[in-house]
């Protein structure tokens, strides 16, 4: 199963009849999947089924369906609004009620008020409106293939490149591990050179027992195996991951969090220029490919 991206574009136009309509879907990085669907006047009972077909094929982003229509114009049917007829005719029996030598409106003059004649499309039938229902459904559903596809390409590329991050983590835990400064030796010596320059600036005022008791305890602190192993064993769990696919963007992302944690205790033990330079590059790169990480599903 490949990766995806959250970050999509797809625009498909349509058409049936004397109808015209483009849909355009964008979509984000969101924490859920988030639909937002903006329709012409009328066509609002499509949105439940819209946001369904999002649904299935979309994990988490934020999405935005945008549907605009174009109807070419038919063949306009005069007929008379019959509200505004009554209106009119109610008006002119209280004219005559209050001016009864005015002579009554002529039939044309009547007519001729505003509203009275209209001009209407056809409305379409049930039939012919189910159709067109289909039909932006059917071109919905290939925009989203679109759209799916096109986040599945930069979900590769955001592989490649946390495939990339994640080689040069497990370089430098490498490097960590096998840096002289972190053997058991080492640190031995270099306590043991502390401990006796203190017994020389005291002039024998401090106790070298206890002196020797705290360079043990300090020594077991300043051992980061248990923070190599976490940080090889959180680079096998993304390697894993990446193998599988999927929407793992939220695993990869806690992940990440983990690598970070480890890192920092590994700076603060460190006792050494040279290893504590390794985890700062450590932190870098793990910055890096954590906000490659919040693209993905």
């Amino acid at each position: 199963m490949t990766l995806a991206s959250m970050t999509g574009f797809a625009r498909i136009q349509g058409e049936s009849g004397n109808v015209r309509w483009t849909w355009e879907l964008r979509s984000v990085n969101g924490k859920n999947l988030d639909v937002r669907i903006r329709m012409p006047a009328g066509l609002e009972i499509l949105e439940p089924k819209v946001r369904e077909r999002c649904g299935k094929l979309l994990r988490r982003g934020n999405v935005t369906a945008g549907l605009s229509m174009q109807r070419d114009q038919g063949e306009a049917v005069l007929s008379i609004n019959q509200n505004a007829l009554d209106a009119v005719l109610a008006a002119i029996d209280l004219l005559k009620a209050r001016l009864p030598d005015v002579p009554p409106p002529s039939l044309d003059g009547i007519l001729g008020q505003k509203g009275v004649f209209e001009l209407k499309e056809p409305e379409d039938d049930e039939e012919t409106r189910e159709a067109l229902h289909s039909s932006l459904l059917t071109t919905l559903d290939a925009a989203l293939l679109d759209l799916v596809d096109m986040r599945h390409t930069e979900g590769k590329e955001i592989c490649q490149v946390v495939t990339g991050h994640i080689d040069r983590i497990a370089d430098l835990t490498g490097r960590a591990e096998a840096h002289p400064a972190r053997q058991p030796e080492a640190i031995r010596q270099r306590l043991e050179a502390q401990v006796a320059e203190l017994l020389d600036a005291s002039n024998g005022l401090l106790d070298p027992q206890r002196l020797h008791q705290e360079a043990a305890i300090l020594a077991t602190k300043a051992d980061i195996r248990e923070e190599l192993d976490r940080l090889q064993a959180h680079v096998k769990a993304v390697r894993e991951l990446l193998a599988t696919g999927g929407a793992i963007g939220r695993r990869l992302d806690f992940l990440a969090q983990e690598f970070n944690r480890e890192t920092n205790t590994l700076c603060s033990k460190s006792n050494d220029v040279e290893l504590t330079s390794i985890g700062l590059d450590l932190k870098s790169v793990i910055d890096q490919m954590r906000e490659q990480i919040q693209n993905l599903e």
